[in-house]
């Protein structure tokens, strides 16, 4: 997919080293925000979460710089390991967006591309979890059509609740 110079694709194997320092300029941002267990907890979980086999990495990217990532879980897949168990959704997981490229339109394209994968597979909805940290992903979420789903909702010690989400794909 490519918009207004943006273009959306797979990530390859030579840009797992990329894909985490954006990840991880991203969410530096909580460290300062967060109790300092939430944050520990997160931070484990973004570790988690890039070592994760088995999802799709997408990324974005203008002019030959990576600006934007994320995780793209089939269904059935597990994840959050010990936390959500397997869904019959597909889920996105570590949305980033490298500090510098904030506002121009980066992660709602990144989750359009997880939305109009998800449909090619015939789901129904498409799942993601977040915090209350993180308001402005949480508003880009919500006029994008995601709705809570606190059934889904997990907290893990010491960290933020963890918030469900879907997007009904229909």
């Amino acid at each position: 997919m490519d918009t207004d110079g943006l273009r959306i694709r797979d990530a390859r194997p030579d840009e797992r080293d990329a894909i985490r320092a954006i990840t991880r300029q991203a969410y530096e941002q909580y460290a300062s925000i967060m109790e300092p267990d939430a944050w520990a907890g997160l931070s484990g979980a973004i570790d988690a979460g890039l070592e994760a086999e088995g999802a799709d990495r997408i990324v974005a990217e203008r002019d030959g710089r990576l600006l934007g990532c994320v995780a793209l879980f089939p269904p059935a897949a597990d994840a959050y390991p010990g936390e959500t168990g397997p869904a019959s959704w597909p889920e996105l997981r570590l949305l980033a967006v490298a500090p510098e490229a904030r506002g121009q339109g980066v992660g709602q394209a990144l989750v359009e591309e997880c939305a109009r994968r998800a449909r090619r597979l015939g789901a129904s909805e498409l799942g993601l979890h977040t915090s209350r940290s993180m308001g402005a992903a949480m508003r880009m979420y919500r006029r994008m059509g995601f709705v809570r789903a606190p059934e889904h909702d997990f907290q893990p010690p010491g960290a933020e609740l963890v918030e469900g989400y879907r997007l009904p794909l229909g």
